[in-house]
């Protein structure tokens, strides 16, 4: 039983002092997990990253996938400045791009992505434009594909919050203990996030992370109980029925194009719609 409401903070945090704030705060062990589950899921190909903020996840998945190209996206132009430096200092910058966007109205084809993911965006938005921006999130995944949207979920009341915010936030400053508190607040609550998706027909399970984090997901096997073939992890284990699928299936797991093709380090993922 939750007998706290939400309470709805800004949308976007616009102002260059707070994202700079934000992005001094430690989000490492969270962000670390975060990536461990887009691999577990089969994550690769071209993704997308919506609501990148200060855009420190897709060098990191950059890193960990091999040949995943990530495209950022977020509304506020002071996170995505600040993602613009990380971009930078990145010797995975050849693989990531960022640019503007609604997260609710996202600029992109139907199924252009390979796998779409979200980090801690949901609690910033209102219900309806929440709902709609898992819609896009849906929309623009390919059929198959990998989605993974984590959020803060909000405590059943204020002495959970509170609870919450000294085992997490204790040592850090005054601002950022209230912004962690308020993000709390503004969270949706697992059983909320489950009715959204049901009603949104979006065939993915919530998956309770952390004291504090849950999970949309796509689960790691299609409906058919068979693994995703596109997955790098499964992909040597398919059996393909014609020769040339077959050359291709062994090409070894190490093989990096991007080593031996330089205008594949020039790519841009998948330009907005005209």
């Amino acid at each position: 039983m939750h007998d706290m409401d939400r309470r709805l903070e800004p949308e976007v945090m616009a102002d260059p002092a707070e994202a700079a704030e934000y992005d001094a705060a430690d989000f490492s062990i969270p962000n670390a997990a975060f990536i461990e589950r887009l691999v577990e899921l089969g994550a690769g190909g071209v993704m997308l990253d919506v609501g990148t903020g200060n855009g420190l996840i897709p060098p990191l998945v950059a890193q960990r996938i091999p040949r995943s190209r990530i495209l950022g996206v977020d509304l506020s132009q002071a996170m995505l400045d600040v993602a613009e430096r990380h971009r930078r200092e990145s010797r995975e910058q050849h693989r990531i791009t960022f640019q503007p966007a609604d997260a609710a109205a996202l600029p992109f084809d139907d199924g252009a992505f390979d796998a779409v993911f979200s980090n801690t965006i949901l609690h910033h938005l209102p219900t309806p434009r929440a709902e709609q921006m898992l819609v896009e999130c849906w929309r623009v995944l390919r059929t198959g594909g990998v989605l993974l949207i984590r959020d803060l979920f909000r405590p059943r009341d204020e002495d959970e919050v509170e609870s919450l915010v000294e085992l997490h936030a204790g040592d850090q400053s005054p601002h950022a203990r209230q912004l962690f508190r308020q993000s709390l607040q503004a969270a949706f609550t697992p059983d909320e996030l489950r009715k959204m998706i049901g009603d949104l027909k979006i065939p993915a399970q919530v998956v309770i992370d952390t004291d504090r984090h849950a999970s949309i997901q796509t689960s790691q096997k299609t409906s058919g109980g068979r693994s995703r073939l596109s997955t790098h992890a499964n992909h040597r284990s398919y059996r393909p029925k014609c020769w040339i699928a077959d050359m291709i299936s062994r090409i070894p797991a190490s093989f990096d194009p991007l080593l031996i093709e330089p205008a594949v380090a020039n790519f841009r993922p998948l330009p907005p719609r005209a």
